[in-house]
């Protein structure tokens, strides 16, 4: 099984890389695989809302985001982590996220998700929050710990002294591999949840545009 971890820090082996480690070598104990992109230090711009991904199958700006794309087809589990900016995720991460969900038409059902936030301070909630977002639209089950899923550090190396923040990410990694296991084992013996068709309701009205 393989979980793929986005990391969406612009610093390479900040403190978000210490996260992540943490996450990883746990999961790795549990027999799970792990690949991270970095993503935060790339040149990724947000959509512009074209339609094009649903004609091409692909997001029609030819980036990261593309690259990223086959990887999450493949991937078991989903973790996102990020820095905290002003109670927010890294832009160029949302700009990544918002793409990547919204150009890939692969059924992301039951593919785990977690999401990770590092903050000197405060935020730490918030961004969490906003991070969650995209597994909950997407039918992804969330992994959770035995506290949000946050660590604190402001200078490079400082989250590595948190030492509930790295318990808080092992046991995440630990209840994500029972999860994906427990999953895997549901979906061999009973498949995947009945989906209903989309029955979309918007708020603009047809027959009151047409009385304009």
């Amino acid at each position: 099984m393989k979980v793929l971890i986005i990391n969406g820090s612009p610093r390479i082996n900040g403190n978000t890389s210490i996260a992540v480690n943490e996450i990883v070598k746990t999961l790795e104990t549990e027999g799970i695989e792990a690949e991270v992109c970095q993503i935060g230090n790339k040149d990724i711009r947000g959509c512009i809302a074209c339609g094009r991904c649903s004609e091409l199958g692909h997001c029609i700006f030819d980036d990261a985001v593309n690259q990223i794309a086959p990887k999450f087809e493949a991937a078991d589990g989903l973790i996102i982590t990020s820095p905290v900016y002003y109670a927010s995720a890294n832009a160029t991460l949302i700009a990544c996220l918002d793409r990547l969900f919204f150009s890939t038409s692969f059924d992301k059902s039951m593919k785990v998700g977690a999401s990770v936030v590092i903050a000197r301070r405060g935020g730490c909630s918030a961004t969490f929050d906003e991070l969650n977002k995209y597994f909950t639209i997407s039918g992804m089950p969330v992994a959770s710990s035995s506290y949000w899923n946050s660590v604190h550090g402001r200078e490079q190396g400082e989250a590595a002294f948190d030492a509930e923040g790295l318990l808080t990410m092992r046991t995440l990694a630990r209840n994500m591999s029972f999860l994906l296991k427990s999953i895997a084992l549901g979906m061999e013996k009973y498949g995947l949840p009945e989906r209903e068709p989309w029955q979309p309701t918007h708020f603009i009205r047809d027959d009151l545009k047409n009385q304009a």
